[in-house]
């Protein structure tokens, strides 16, 4: 059997489709299978930030926290309609970290940064507005700079469709159940959702599970591996909103963590995240009673509102793959990713993707690529770092020039619901809603602004299945999703 495809991708998160992009872009005929939905598990559940790590500098970890800041200046450039600058602000509080400290590492932060749109670090006072309005009177003074937001799983369909765009084959709810070598290539059994299996024959495979990238290895492969994963647990809850403004609060624990919380979907507030270990089954994994606790404790700290579990609407969580580095605390195990080749150089490859952060996911990417050059002399050079992804080619002259375009030419469709659109699709937007001429023209409105052609677009084009993918991935719409309105968009994809 010859080879079929060059290069096979096993797992749809961040990771699993930054390969598949960089790869076919080099000339390599990819294909990669996701045994359920793209982003389904980690990248669909991250802190939704594209950042350089400042608590990482704690750590030292400085080519860590300098790749990123790197990273970060790429993607925004790269996906501006779904990644946005966004001020942090740390208050101060003088028993966890001297000011001091807290301004050499911001000084270090914004040096090891290329801030070609983001504004550096200042001290600021938050006995006047607008930043201290909503918290504890008691804290006076603080600091603020500068990451982004990203909206993480439309991240991840983005860059998977411009994979796609360049001939990579994305094969959702296909597992890769088997492995075997044959000769200078692997065997590779793929099995579909009804059950059906056929096999094909890659080159080389990269093995980017994630947190079932271990098993991978053991129960497909039949291979004994020398290293370990730290499967951390980190959880999020969503409140109702604790303050007024587009910033974000970045707060100290006793603990020497830190907990983010920002604006989320115009009503709501998003606190995250924990770190807990997890040692039995990380299927269908939720925030513990316990975790979230501790983020209604961070909250009741630092602001004036107070919440408790009752007042959360909306809570998730996923699992970081951490490569075993010995650290004895789990917010101590670096967020640096590791790369590791089963076999002889002489064998076809089997790499394997351990752990790493949505914020670097395209330098890895690069990586693999280049450690995958020695069986593929003859690809492409590299060529992510200055290309647009899927729907950001919004013009030269950036995001916001490009959407007041946007709005003058649909007038027709609600402010906030077009905004909406745009920051999902990007310049893929007049695609979605294609010759409409009036929301009536949009179909049957199913709620919080989801419209019939938007789903049919989703279902064609971002290989959407399920009401659960249109709400909670390629959307955020179950947020605001009522049972009756859920059951409306089940039964309506049934019908499609």
């Amino acid at each position: 059997m010859s080879p079929a495809v060059d290069l096979l991708v096993v797992g749809g998160g961040i990771n699993g489709v930054g390969i598949a992009r960089d790869a076919a872009g080099r000339g390599l005929s990819v294909l990669l299978v996701e045994k359920n939905d793209l982003g389904g598990a980690t990248s669909s559940a991250s802190s939704k930030l594209i950042h350089g790590g400042l608590r990482y500098l704690e750590q030292f970890e400085f080519r860590l926290v300098a790749e990123a800041l790197r990273e970060r200046e790429i993607l925004l450039n790269a996906a501006p309609h779904l990644v946005r600058p966004m001020r942090f602000v740390m208050p101060h509080v003088p028993e966890l970290r001297p000011a001091w400290l807290i301004r050499i590492g911001l000084l270090l932060y914004d040096y090891l940064a290329r801030r070609d749109a983001l504004l550096p670090s200042t001290a600021v006072d938050l006995t006047r507005p607008p930043y201290g309005h909503a918290l504890e009177k008691s804290l006076r003074r603080g600091f603020m700079y500068s990451d982004c937001w990203v909206d993480d799983s439309r991240l991840v369909i983005s860059t998977a469709r411009a994979a796609a765009q360049l001939g990579a084959q994305i094969r959702t709810r296909t597992a890769c159940s088997g492995m075997r070598r044959s000769g200078a290539s692997w065997i590779a059994t793929l099995q579909n959702a009804d059950g059906i299996c056929e096999e094909i024959s890659v080159r080389a495979v990269v093995n980017a599970a994630g947190p079932w990238a271990l098993r991978f290895l053991t129960d497909a492969v039949h291979i004994d591996v020398p290293y370990r994963l730290r499967l951390v647990q980190g959880s999020h809850i969503v409140v109702p909103k604790l303050y007024a403004g587009d910033h974000a609060f970045i707060l100290q624990n006793n603990d020497r963590r830190v907990v983010f919380a920002y604006p989320y979907h115009d009503a709501y507030t998003l606190v995250g995240t924990t770190d807990v270990e997890i040692k039995g089954s990380i299927e269908n994994c939720r925030p513990s009673a316990t975790e979230v606790d501790y983020l209604c404790a961070a909250v009741n700290r630092y602001f004036c509102r107070k919440v408790a579990a009752s007042d959360v609407v909306h809570a998730y969580a996923g699992i970081r793959p951490l490569f075993d580095d010995g650290a004895g605390n789990p917010s101590q195990v670096t967020r640096d990713y590791a790369l590791r080749i089963a076999g002889e150089r002489t064998e076809a490859p089997l790499l394997s993707v351990f752990g790493g952060k949505i914020t670097t996911y395209r330098a890895l990417a690069e990586q693999v690529m280049e450690t995958l050059s020695h069986w593929f002399p003859d690809m492409g050079v590299r060529w992510t770092a200055t290309a647009p992804l899927d729907g950001g080619d919004c013009g030269s002259a950036g995001f916001s020039p490009w959407l007041a375009e946007i709005h003058r030419a649909y007038d027709w469709l609600p402010k906030t619901e077009l905004d909406t659109l745009a920051r999902r699709h990007g310049s893929n937007l007049p695609t979605v809603l294609g010759d409409a001429r009036s929301v009536e023209d949009l179909g049957v409105a199913f709620g919080a602004g989801l419209y019939a052609r938007e789903v049919d677009y989703l279902v064609k084009n971002e290989w959407a299945v399920t009401a659960e993918d249109v709400l909670w991935r390629r959307t955020k719409c179950g947020l605001h999703f009522s049972p009756d309105q859920q059951a409306a968009l089940r039964q309506y994809l049934k019908a499609s």
